[in-house]
């Protein structure tokens, strides 16, 4: 392509869906059963508005800020995700991309290089995730592994069931790229034309890696994808008092991902986590659970305070981060965002896809008049009435939050009584 360059996330997508074999595009589409957590995570966040200023705005804006007590350059965190076999470069190009916009990056146990080559690729700022997986002696290990990594904090994502079924079709994933394997997809590729996705392996001398690395102690055996995801099934689920636990263990900064709830953000807290991150697995979890735009609002005003919140789940722009701040996130995550980049163009795909980010944010800091992030508040959006939804409150129910009340509306509302 003549440009690799793209203008917004969506383009990247289309380049993406364009590159690679179909099976690996719809890989990435993922999501559950109607899809519906999917498109709501996005659609969401299109009902909330800005009413612009227009005189004395300032020029400059700063994006800087801390990430569990990490500087970065941008209230945005790179999203733990597996295996990244949509580029050869895979999670090094992300963490290289990381390290060149001064973002944090969360590297995932089932990701497909190791820990160490990526963390010595984004110094001081890559987190590493887990899953409960193997009771508490396999979970100290792997995380002692990552802290001797040089990760700076640890994420444990908590929300994902076992649960299967996509109304579009899951593709096939095989176990490993051997070349049964491989002859089987060159017809895939032939009739889809997927030729420059076919060369950059080619060029490696080397197939798709598939075993996950990071799932085990240093110099064992890296099991497959699935292999690793059948020893997280079948261990018992954790209790808070298991989370309590590791967090002791660990003694550095703690991310709880995958909460939704009130009482869930109360446990994490109560834990000792430092972090949580209001998160319904990008729509990979139990679908029709509501977007996390929607929940964000009641979990932030229940324990901001004490713990540092995040959120992730749809977040495409740049004005998608303001929105989130605005409700009462410290910074979002992105996952499907970054894979499109890097489908795209690589290492310069992902740094394109933050740089979108940073470019979204600064013009809709300029655009409400703010020049530092801890500016940015509720009042500047135009909310919709009943947007807000709280789950897990204090009798445990599910409800309509109470309104979000934004200056806009109130003004709004002030204007309409004296017609």
């Amino acid at each position: 392509m003549a440009n690799p360059w793209f203008e917004s996330v969506i383009e990247a997508q289309r380049r993406a869906r364009r590159r690679l074999p179909k099976s690996v595009y719809m890989a990435l589409v993922a999501g559950s059963e109607r899809g519906t957590t999917v498109r709501g995570n996005i659609d969401a966040f299109s009902e909330l508005g800005f009413a612009p200023k227009i005189t004395s705005n300032p020029m400059n804006q700063d994006t800087s800020t801390t990430i569990m007590g990490v500087p970065v350059d941008l209230p945005v965190m790179i999203s733990p995700t597996g295996v990244q076999a949509v580029h050869p470069d895979g999670e090094l190009a992300v963490a290289r991309a990381a390290h060149n916009r001064g973002g944090a990056m969360g590297l995932g146990a089932y990701s497909s290089k190791p820990m160490e080559d990526v963390m010595a690729a984004n110094p001081g700022r890559t987190f590493f995730q887990m899953y409960w997986s193997g009771g508490r002696d396999q979970m100290l290990a792997l995380a002692e592994r990552a802290r001797a990594a040089g990760a700076v904090g640890l994420i444990v994502t908590l929300d994902w069931t076992s649960g299967y079924g996509r109304d579009w079709g899951s593709p096939e994933i095989p176990e490993q790229m051997n070349i049964k394997t491989i002859l089987k997809y060159i017809p895939e590729i032939v009739a889809g034309g997927k030729f420059d996705y076919a060369l950059d392996w080619a060029k490696t001398l080397r197939p798709p890696e598939l075993s996950v690395p990071n799932a085990v102690l240093k110099g064992e055996r890296a099991p497959g994808f699935f292999e690793a995801m059948g020893w997280w099934r079948q261990t018992e689920i954790p209790s808070w008092e298991d989370i309590a636990w590791l967090r002791e263990q660990w003694g550095g900064p703690f991310m709880v991902k995958g909460i939704t709830r009130v009482d869930d953000a109360k446990a994490a807290r109560d834990a000792g986590a430092t972090a949580i991150s209001v998160s319904n697995h990008g729509g990979n979890n139990l679908d029709t659970t509501p977007a996390a735009i929607r929940l964000l609002p009641a979990i932030a005003q229940e324990v901001s305070s004490e713990v540092e919140v995040l959120m992730d789940g749809g977040v495409r722009r740049g004005s998608d981060v303001y929105k989130a701040i605005a409700l009462g996130a410290h910074a979002v995550l992105i996952g499907r965002a970054y894979l499109w980049g890097m489908s795209a163009n690589g290492q310069g795909g992902v740094e394109n896809v933050l740089d979108i980010m940073r470019d979204g944010l600064k013009a809709a800091m300029m655009g409400n008049g703010h020049e530092t992030l801890d500016q940015i508040s509720v009042s500047d959006l135009v909310i919709p009435p009943h947007f807000a939804i709280t789950a897990g409150g204090e009798d445990g129910n599910v409800w309509g939050a109470p309104e979000l009340r934004s200056d806009v509306a109130i003004d709004q509302e002030r204007a309409a009584e004296h017609r």
